[in-house]
């Protein structure tokens, strides 16, 4: 018996790939909680997703959603994070000056510090610090261990922070003058 090699003519189709957009952005989930509220006919259940976005260069926000599913509730807290964007004054590679931020009973105590120290920060305090773009800095969480509170009053606590520049200004000194 003699075998017949067919060769088939595969068709080459050139697909080109969409690389998924590269954007200054980054995002990290602190957290993804499954939460149940009671109703009627029983209990619904939904999921509650924390999630940090900065750009390491000065902006940082903190989003927070619920939705049915995990994926739709972080692509709101996505959105969310994007919309409560604050600016960070960053100096060298820390903050200008101490300073304590509060959100509910959660409170955070922030301290520059000095090259080479690194981030010392634990949770969702370390995610809001290292988005924010700040390589060097202390801090220690008092009161809650609600992630929500603990970035919520790291965000505070960035928000209220000056810079030499604008405290100089208002002082009606120069910025020399203020750091002699």
């Amino acid at each position: 018996m003699e075998e017949t090699k067919t060769k088939s003519k595969k068709k080459k189709i050139e697909t080109t790939q969409e690389l998924p957009v590269q954007t200054e952005w980054k995002e990290q989930v602190i957290q993804v909680r499954r939460v149940t509220k009671v109703v009627k006919g029983g209990k619904k259940l939904s999921f509650r997703a924390i999630v940090v976005v900065g750009n390491k260069n000065g902006q940082v926000g903190v989003g927070c959603a619920k939705a049915a599913e995990v994926i739709i509730a972080i692509q709101k807290a996505v959105a969310d994070g994007r919309k409560n964007l604050i600016n960070v004054p960053i100096f060298k590679t820390t903050i200008p000056h101490p300073i304590t931020g509060r959100s509910g009973a959660g409170s955070v105590m922030l301290k520059p510090a000095s090259q080479g120290t690194g981030v010392i920060a634990g949770g969702a305090v370390r995610a809001v610090l290292e988005l924010a773009g700040i390589e060097n800095i202390l801090s220690k969480s008092l009161g809650s261990k609600s992630p929500l509170n603990a970035a919520n009053a790291t965000l505070d606590a960035l928000q209220s922070l000056k810079s030499f520049d604008v405290v100089a200004k208002r002082r009606g000194l120069s910025l020399k003058d203020m750091l002699n």
